[in-house]
């Protein structure tokens, strides 16, 4: 069985330590697939720059832990959450990686770009420069601009899609009572553009290759995060959707 890369989004910071707490992007979804005989690999790349800088972190490190496996030679399935799908798919096509990757299933990625990320960078990247502020510090805050919606248009169409690799997506949407307090502003802004989303991205946005489907989840109950109490007809355990999603990808490629 090919590894499988958990691969993060914008603002992830996989295996975080607080003094004794360890908080995990992929909140025991590497467990749960590992139990199915999967080796996982969890990069971590820069939480917050920009695509091309993301996309190469991940490719070192996809090919250094596959030389650790002694698997120097055989392709990965992907599993890219928001941002981490767009960094995949221009790892796949601009880094020469279209030969170790045999799969990529991007989970609620805004492949579209987001109207959020579109009010965030007029906001606070033009009529307040607070990113240009944090960028002075030394920070690299380019990711903001990379997932707007004009950002995303002219990176599809740049980066096009390889025939040696198959291409899976999984979109989300819950009503705005089902997304976290925190994630209400960014809900509506998505909602009065796209329609229906979870809170980040829209499911216009995140379908790309062959959809496996639209979540019942907020953007952070999809790696398992659960941020609000479930009443009526709760999606609960995000585990399962995963094994679901990666035995469908698997008969793909069998």
């Amino acid at each position: 069985m090919l590894p499988i890369v958990l691969h993060h989004g914008f603002g992830g910071m996989p295996g975080f330590k607080f003094g004794p707490l360890q908080i995990d992007y992929f909140r025991g979804i590497d467990r749960v697939l590992a139990k199915r005989g999967r080796q996982i690999i969890v990069p971590r790349v820069h939480p917050t720059a920009g695509i091309p800088r993301r996309a190469e972190q991940l490719k070192q490190q996809i090919i250094s832990q596959m030389d650790q496996l002694g698997r120097p030679d055989d392709p990965v399935v992907i599993i890219g959450h928001s941002m981490g799908g767009l960094d995949a798919r221009y790892m796949i096509r601009k880094l020469d990686m279209e030969s170790r990757v045999a799969a990529l299933l991007t989970i609620t990625c805004p492949h579209r770009g987001s109207p959020f990320a579109d009010w965030c960078v007029r906001n606070f990247d033009r009529r307040l420069p607070l990113i240009r502020w944090i960028e002075r510090m030394g920070w690299d805050m380019q990711a903001a601009r990379d997932l707007t919606t004009e950002s995303c248009r002219r990176f599809n169409d740049e980066i096009i899609d390889s025939d040696k690799v198959k291409y899976y997506s999984v979109s989300a949407a819950r009503p705005w009572h089902l997304v976290p307090a925190f994630a209400y502003g960014s809900y509506r802004i998505i909602k009065s553009a796209e329609g229906h989303n979870d809170g980040l991205v829209s499911v216009k946005s995140s379908g790309w290759g062959e959809s496996l489907g639209t979540w019942a989840a907020d953007h952070w109950h999809t790696i398992n995060h659960k941020m609000i109490v479930e009443m009526r007809n709760p999606t609960g355990d995000i585990r399962p959707y995963y094994e679901r999603a990666m035995a469908r990808v698997d008969a793909a490629m069998n």
